[in-house]
């Protein structure tokens, strides 16, 4: 960590949000693929597709602030994490969706940029995504070969 951190990452607070994830990913499971069938029923096809949609966007956003949870506990000792990248928001097209379901969206992306907020802090400056570098690396082949 460097010395403009303003933070401490430290087991304890690892171990709290891995908890924290943890719970929310198993409640957005039961509720996606058990508790919600008819819900998702009832709804017009335009919603049913976003319900689905959703339910994808949150299992990835937790399975990434898993993944960069346990990368920062393992880490820790060295006192570098691996950079959290940013995930596109989602609107007011949950509007639409149960209430349950809106609610495990929310949680998972207030947990979501709770966890970018400390990984900011981390870092001094944010990793460039890899679509960009990638993008980066197709224009430099591209001058190179005109």
């Amino acid at each position: 960590m460097t010395a403009g951190n303003s933070i401490a990452l430290t087991r304890k607070l690892i171990d709290s949000l891995y908890v924290e994830a943890m719970v929310l990913a198993d409640e957005a499971r039961t509720y996606f693929e058990f508790d919600c069938i008819e819900e998702r029923k009832a709804l017009a096809p335009t919603p049913r597709v976003l319900f689905s949609c959703e339910a994808i966007k949150v299992s990835t956003r937790l399975m990434h602030i898993i993944n960069w949870l346990l990368e920062a506990r393992a880490r820790i000792d060295a006192e570098m994490p691996p950079p959290l990248r940013e995930v596109e928001g989602r609107g007011r097209s949950i509007l639409v969706l149960p209430a349950p379901a809106r609610e495990i969206i929310i949680a998972s992306e207030n947990l979501y940029t709770r966890v970018r907020r400390l990984d900011i802090q981390l870092h001094d400056e944010p990793s460039p995504s890899p679509v960009h570098a990638m993008q980066a690396q197709m224009r430099a082949r591209i001058s190179a070969s005109i």
